[in-house]
């Protein structure tokens, strides 16, 4: 399957919750945090990459492939907010800086409760249980809530759910554009395709955590389809991204 789209540089995260989208491409993925691809991206380091939603919503220069996300409905598990102080008493959150959709996700939902606290970045995972107020992502998150701890969860995907009544799309696969790639698009569907034929497989045999938490994890907390109630929660995203003069935002250009 991988030496089918070879020459595309294809950017992906290590995070639990991708390998599902990336069956049977692993040899051919660049992977980065969701920053850092986002960054190649703008160089035009990479042909594709899985990234963080806000790319694509804040910077008109990519298609995204239809069909495909990282999403929830509801609680998502691993995009938090710890915090030891109540929210009200939010005056700066030290943010993963691997992210932006978290963190502006983040900015949101305290913005529509009337907080504006100062965003920091985290200078290492070792000090997140110091702060008071720590927004943590991807697999660091789930660590840290399966650890002992002295704070209280604020998840992001409930949160969302709340306050929208629809999912929310953590991450795409964004595709730069001016390049002919319809064998890579057809590629990374048939990888997701692969990635749902054999998740009894990842969730039996993956070495994150344990397996009666992956199997939660991959069929109560994130799906991975992008229809039309992913959509119509992207643009709700964008509404409250402009409310909240979170912009300039752009609309996603959908391909198939």
């Amino acid at each position: 399957m991988g030496a089918a789209i070879s020459r595309f540089r294809i950017g992906s995260v290590s995070y639990l919750n991708a390998v599902p989208l990336t069956r049977g491409i692993e040899s051919e993925l660049i992977l980065a945090t969701p920053a850092r691809l986002a960054a190649m991206l703008r160089r035009e380091e990479l042909d594709a990459a899985l990234v963080s939603v806000t790319e694509v919503l804040l910077n008109d220069r990519y298609d995204v492939l239809d069909g495909i996300a990282i999403a929830s409905r509801g609680e998502v598990y691993s995009v938090v907010l710890a915090h030891r102080k109540p929210l009200a008493e939010v005056t700066e959150v030290f943010c993963d800086p691997a992210s932006l959709t978290s963190v502006n996700l983040l900015k949101v939902l305290l913005a529509e409760r009337g907080l504006k606290p100062e965003f920091k970045p985290l200078e290492n995972y070792a000090v997140a249980a110091d702060k008071d107020f720590v927004l943590l992502i991807g697999d660091r998150a789930i660590e840290f809530q399966r650890a002992p701890h002295a704070h209280t969860i604020f998840d992001l995907g409930s949160a969302w759910l709340e306050l929208t009544h629809r999912p929310f799309v953590y991450a795409v696969w964004a595709l730069r554009r001016g390049i002919e790639n319809q064998a890579l698009r057809a590629e990374l569907r048939a990888a997701k395709h692969f990635g749902m034929e054999t998740l009894e497989k990842i969730i039996a045999t993956r070495a994150e955590f344990d397996a009666d938490f992956r199997r939660d994890y991959f069929e109560r907390n994130i799906h991975f389809h992008l229809g039309e109630d992913e959509k119509r929660a992207i643009a709700k995203f964008c509404e409250l991204l402009r409310k909240h003069g979170l912009g300039p935002v752009f609309e996603p250009k959908f391909v198939n």
